[in-house]
């Protein structure tokens, strides 16, 4: 028995796709909230075996990622890899790391002078590819009446308060501090 299709004409195709997406916008802006709170960043560095994203990958800017061989002053890194990358043509693997200047909002694998962190997650993003977890920090500018996990230098703190925020997603409690400038 010969099978009959039907064929719709492109262009009837590209007016419905063009009203579904108009009518989705619509609905987006309409349900949307009047303010939104600012996200934390969460660039992380690519996955292993991948490398920067192209928009990145050409860029040599402070604000920019990049994979390298040692974390340089001043920055932080988001996440390691086990690569041959850094050792200098030998058999064997060192580690790599994914270099960024420290933001607001940044989960980073370390600390930075001048930065506390509200938040600790367990992760294996900063364990060079490892299958162990480590610990990653979600960090911020110390300001007057935040709830950190640490005390800054400059700082002092007027109230603690036990939490599982800071503790990595251990089922134990840590200290949190509210911070209050010197």
């Amino acid at each position: 028995m010969p099978r009959t299709t039907s064929r719709v004409p492109r262009t009837l195709l590209a007016a419905t796709a063009t009203a579904a997406l108009a009518l989705s916008t619509a609905l987006t802006t309409a349900t949307a909230p009047a303010v939104a709170a600012p996200a934390p960043v969460t660039a992380q560095a690519p996955e292993t075996g991948t490398t920067a994203p192209a928009a990145e990958a050409g860029t040599t800017g402070a604000t920019s990622g990049f994979w390298a061989c040692s974390v340089p002053s001043g920055y932080t890194y988001t996440g390691s890899r086990s690569s041959y990358t850094c050792s200098g043509g030998a058999s064997y693997q060192t580690t790599e790391f994914y270099v960024q200047p420290p933001a607001d909002g940044l989960w980073a694998c370390r600390t930075m002078p001048g930065y506390t962190h509200t938040a600790v997650m367990s992760s294996h993003t900063c364990s060079g590819g490892g299958s162990y977890t480590t610990s990653q920090f979600l960090l911020y500018k110390p300001v007057t009446g935040m709830w950190a996990c640490s005390v800054p230098s400059g700082f002092t703190y007027t109230a603690a308060q036990q939490s599982h925020t800071c503790s990595g997603g251990a089922s134990y409690t840590t200290t949190q501090f509210l911070l209050r400038a010197l």
